[in-house]
């Protein structure tokens, strides 16, 4: 798949300083992402393993065009799931596409193996895999002043969460205070995110872009030492490699199993009808 065949994100590179800004590009369903946005963002990175003149990337969601509410602004919603997205999709990349891979396994991998930095722009609500793939692909996390999280996986539908959360949320929070975050989920603000040591910094909403776009000009020559940064990155990830691995796996058995149980329909329902869910624990 070629960058400008892609639909779910945009895909744009800065000549002149080799910065690459990837855009979740679905603002009618608030960024949600999907196995098409899944394996987009794949190539993406892909695509820039394969050009030397592509140095660093910037992750955001694209803003809602009929709103100019910052405060509504979404990053992600979150996974994206609906039979009619195989709809009009040619052949070849339907075969791309795997759908018992619930806890984005081959994207996630991809992005803890990159090893040119990624800075991720979290410019409104990051729901679920809207801050699961950031918190696991990305090497410095900025967010806007009114931009949030929540976990809604296991309290909320009945599921796991996905993008190796189930690795790295324990070893930053420790084992009960992450077990209490994913068994209760309640909305997080940017200020707690920082206070908790999940993201670098919380900036004014309109300073977002611009100060992603100046931490990745120091990550990258001229300004930055872009071999000693990769090969750091490469120093931080490779002793993890095989855990992060074996947590995507067992997400992905458990997700494919709370996917078809009674619970994870009742949570979908009692979402749409926004009452409590009624779990039977099958």
């Amino acid at each position: 798949m070629r960058v400008e065949e892609f639909n779910d994100i945009l895909y744009e590179k800065d000549e002149a300083t080799g910065i690459v800004v990837v855009t979740l590009n679905a603002p009618e369903r608030k960024n949600a992402m999907s196995f098409i946005t899944n394996l987009e963002l794949f190539y993406a990175v892909q695509a820039m393993e394969e050009d030397d003149e592509a140095k660093a990337m910037i992750i955001t969601g694209a803003r809602d065009p009929e709103s100019d509410d910052p405060t509504k602004e979404a990053f992600s919603s979150g996974g994206y799931f609906t039979p009619k997205l195989f709809t009009d999709i040619p052949e070849e990349i339907k075969k791309e596409i795997d759908l018992t891979d619930l806890a984005a396994k081959r994207l996630c991998l991809k992005l803890f193996n990159f090893e040119k930095p990624v800075v991720a722009a979290i410019n409104g609500m990051a729901i679920g895999a809207g801050f699961t793939m950031p918190l696991a692909g990305a090497d410095l996390i900025y967010m806007s002043e009114h931009a949030w999280i929540e976990f809604p996986f296991v309290g909320r539908l009945g599921i796991l969460p996905e993008f190796a959360l189930t690795y790295f949320l324990p070893r930053m929070m420790g084992f009960q205070k992450a077990k209490e975050i994913v068994y209760f989920p309640k909305r997080i603000p940017a200020q707690q995110a920082l206070e908790w040591g999940w993201v670098n910094e919380v900036v004014p909403h309109e300073d977002l872009i611009p100060r992603a776009r100046e931490t990745a000009r120091k990550l990258i020559p001229p300004e930055g030492p872009g071999l000693a940064v990769r090969l750091a990155k490469r120093a931080f990830h490779q002793p993890y490699v095989d855990a992060v691995t074996r947590a995507l796996g067992v997400e992905n058995q458990g997700l494919n199993q709370t996917m078809k149980s009674h619970d994870f329909g009742e949570g979908l329902e009692a979402r749409k009808e926004k009452r409590p869910p009624v779990f039977k624990g099958e």
